[in-house]
């Protein structure tokens, strides 16, 4: 059996800089890139860790703002807890880096499961927040909504793949096995095809199969969908669907592929009902379920832009 690969080897070079910061009873790892203003908050979705970012953390510094791009917990270099991958704490994680940054406030961005982080900072912790970005990432109570109206539609995307990671170990060893190459066909599957085409395709299948195979990401990482799914059926799901009903007084921007097999079109829209006044979608064409990775050049476009308007 091979080694594991170390955390450390996630720590890529770049314009960027390394340090972990403590937060909410754990250790976080970020990168950062500082242009000396406001605080920007990164936050990736699976399967992947705060390298997703790495088109918009020197971009948005350019334009004037302190870039933070974090591993969230369980991931990269970040603490993997033997428990705390529920919404209410993984949004505490987000507060408490805030605050251990030295601001009283940042503009929040989020794909996947970052974007359900960041939703929910918004609506649990409203003081912390300048603006937020969701990409490939509708309110959560959109999704929960769209898998029961839609359940040949949202309820058999998300079926596809988060009703595998219930089993328990099974979903582990199949993703770590032959160095983590279902990692490359979830990427291959999720993705748009131009993507799939380029040589950034490439570099980021091979750096994120190595992160998933860093002892205990993998199950840190389904947890995330255990909690998800089991939360549905528990009291504790009533709770956060009530408290995640706060609707935002930020800006609110949503950036989503047309492709995207996982999260659907109109389940991003139906968030337009917990997103407040100041809301905008933008679908991109030919696009799945990783904007940013897929059209870097557009997505920091439309982020930038949002960000100096809020």
């Amino acid at each position: 059996m091979s080694r594991a690969p170390d955390a450390s080897s996630l720590r890529l070079p770049g314009p960027w800089t390394h340090r972990a910061v403590s937060a909410n009873g754990i250790r976080l790892h970020v990168a950062e890139c500082d242009g000396g203003g406001p605080l920007v908050v990164l936050l990736h979705g699976f399967p992947e860790f705060w390298w997703s970012w790495r088109h918009q953390l020197p971009a948005l510094a350019a334009g004037g703002y302190r870039v933070v791009a974090a591993d969230l917990r369980g991931y990269g270099e970040s603490d993997k807890t033997p428990r705390g991958y529920d919404l209410w704490t993984l949004a505490g994680d987000v507060a408490g880096l805030i605050r251990a940054l030295g601001e009283s406030r940042a503009h929040l961005i989020g794909h996947g499961w970052g974007g359900l982080i960041a939703w929910t900072v918004t609506a649990l912790h409203p003081r912390l927040v300048l603006s937020l970005t969701a990409l490939a990432a509708p309110h959560p109570l959109a999704v929960r909504s769209a898998v029961a109206r839609d359940p040949r539609g949202q309820g058999l995307a998300t079926a596809r793949y988060v009703a595998a990671f219930q089993l328990p170990r099974w979903p582990e060893r199949s993703l770590r096995r032959d160095g983590g190459a279902r990692v490359a066909r979830i990427l291959s599957a999720w993705s748009g095809p131009e993507w799939q085409a380029s040589e950034d395709f490439a570099e980021a299948v091979g750096h994120y199969r190595r992160a998933i195979q860093v002892t205990g990401v993998v199950h840190s990482a389904l947890e995330y969908y255990r909690w998800a799914a089991r939360s549905q059926l528990r009291a504790e799901g009533r709770r956060f669907a009530a408290a995640a009903a706060r609707i935002p007084t930020v800006p609110v921007l949503q950036v989503h592929g047309a492709l995207d097999p996982c999260v659907l079109v109109p389940t991003a829209a139906a968030s337009r009902r917990w997103a407040g006044a100041a809301h905008e979608l933008h679908v991109m064409a030919g696009t799945g379920h990783f904007p940013h990775e897929e059209r870097p050049a557009a997505s920091t476009a439309l982020l930038g832009g949002f960000l100096s308007s809020s």
